[in-house]
């Protein structure tokens, strides 16, 4: 009986060389706990600062080491429009990636439950979340975690539904609105790639 020839193409026993994300966070508690919690090998920075500090620090971290994507994570809140689409553009500029959120990064969480349309201040949106988890929100439950992650499609189609909304405007003036969802889309790839662990 003829030996079957092996089947060229997929190298079987390689693992795949996973991508190394730096994400660089203004905030210092809700955005760098959200993030940690992704499969995908990350370093994750929190700063307390300015937009445009933000922006700094992770082009001066970007020095430090090789990785294959740089993200800047930041909030309008009550920054200048000339510090925050400066940061943004300061950012794609050096060849960083922004995930902003306008007004805040809270946002981003109530577009996992509905569809946002109306500019809100920050406490609005915790409002609106204690409703919708039907429990107080609070930026360090846990808990939130694994919920958002069974509903992160939905977030991540509001969120690109939001921004045709507002196509046109500046990141300062598209209130509400938000790119982080572009940043959970690249983490989440990572992780569907790991799982695999083979190329």
């Amino acid at each position: 009986m003829a030996k079957r020839k092996p089947r060229r193409g997929r190298r079987f026993g390689v693992r795949a060389k996973r991508r190394v994300f730096l994400i660089v966070c203004e905030g210092t508690s809700t955005e760098p706990k959200y993030f940690k919690t992704f499969r995908a090998s990350t370093r994750v920075i929190e700063t307390g600062k300015s937009p445009h500090q933000v922006v700094s620090t992770a082009l001066q971290r970007k020095e430090d080491a090789e990785y294959d994507e740089v993200w800047c994570v930041f909030d309008k809140d009550d920054f200048s429009s000339e510090e925050f689409n400066g940061a943004v553009e300061l950012a794609e500029r050096n060849g960083c990636r922004v995930a902003y959120s306008n007004e805040c990064f809270e946002l981003w969480f109530v577009l996992h439950f509905s569809y946002h349309v109306s500019a809100s201040t920050r406490q609005q949106y915790r409002s609106m979340l204690t409703g919708l988890l039907g429990k107080p929100y609070a930026k360090t439950d846990p808990s939130i975690s694994a919920l958002l992650r069974s509903r992160v499609s939905t977030a991540i189609a509001h969120a690109q539904r939001l921004r045709e909304e507002m196509r046109g405007r500046t990141p300062a003036d598209a209130n509400p609105s938000t790119s982080v969802h572009e940043l959970v889309q690249a983490l989440l790839t990572e992780e569907a790639g790991a799982a695999t662990g083979l190329s």
